[in-house]
């Protein structure tokens, strides 16, 4: 006899499925900061990408199975290239591309057995940090329009929640990537991302034609430790400057040494002089 399952049933079995194979994956973070939008991923193969370019303005990222999202992310570069062609560059959008992918994603989840395993964001920067878009996509389709920052995979709460306390409108790169960076810590108390361990990319409005720029690993390391330099010289210049004050005052208390010249009169020296010079030491104390 067949095997029957409520509706609600099999999608509710459906969504645990998929959250719990997006919760396996590492976390991805998108934020804002004063030129533009951030995206950090931990990921520390060089070849396989979370992040990449859609188009002129337009990013994505994505957690969950590589082959799903890699064709989403296809499709989309598809759906841009046709569409700017056929119209106008202005008309390919964060937006619209959102859409498709809704609806897409939404058609997978409830016509197949199998739900796509991700959860992607696109984000599209803007003259302004006013008009930046971003905007997140679960597995089943649902489209959130968010402000500020976007955590998602892995320990997705924890991150969102460093993420809250830390971030600040209109940060500086450096200071928007080391919120973030420990937003994917706060995952794991004792582990600390290195560099080489991170997937970083921008989309910067400050410049010309393409604004999608990918950081190098030395370049990461270099905002990374932008102020912590700072605090690190002050301690050595306080240092240094103990040091001299300590120089200073030995060479106060060199005239307080008269053994010194002494020595170096040697100890052949006739007796004759040196009694001359007590009696004479003596006749003074007298008087």
């Amino acid at each position: 006899m067949p095997f029957y399952v409520s509706p609600e049933q099999q999608m509710k079995d459906k969504a645990d499925y998929a959250r719990k194979g997006i919760a396996r994956g590492r976390s991805v973070v998108v934020l804002q900061y004063d030129d533009g939008i951030l995206f950090v991923a931990d990921n520390p193969s060089r070849a396989l990408h979370k992040i990449s370019e859609i188009y002129d303005r337009i990013a994505f990222a994505a957690v969950g199975k590589y082959n799903e999202f890699e064709n989403l992310r296809l499709g989309g570069v598809r759906y841009a290239d046709i569409n700017g062609y056929q119209y106008d560059r202005r008309d390919v959008t964060a937006r619209g591309l959102a859409n498709v992918y809704a609806q897409s994603l939404g058609t997978i989840f409830t016509e197949t057995n199998k739900p796509y395993e991700v959860e992607i964001v696109v984000a599209e920067v803007g003259d302004a940090a006013e008009t930046d878009q971003i905007y997140r996509l679960t597995f089943d389709g649902s489209v959130a329009d968010e402000h500020g920052y976007v955590a998602m995979g892995g320990q997705a709460e924890a991150v969102a929640q460093s993420l809250k306390d830390g971030y600040r409108e209109g940060s500086s790169l450096a200071a928007a990537l080391r919120t973030a960076v420990r937003a994917l810590e706060a995952q794991d108390s004792e582990r600390r991302l290195e560099a080489t361990s991170l997937e970083v990319a921008v989309l910067d409005r400050n410049r010309e034609h393409r604004l999608f720029k990918r950081l190098t690993a030395a370049r990461i390391g270099d905002l990374l430790s932008a102020d912590e330099a700072a605090p690190g010289a002050g301690e050595a210049g306080d240092a240094g400057g103990a040091g001299a004050g300590a120089d200073d005052d030995d060479l106060l208390d060199l005239p307080d040494l008269p053994e010194a010249p002494k020595s170096a009169e040697g100890p052949k020296d006739a007796p004759g002089s040196k009694d001359a010079e007590g009696s004479k030491d003596a006749e003074k104390d007298e008087d």
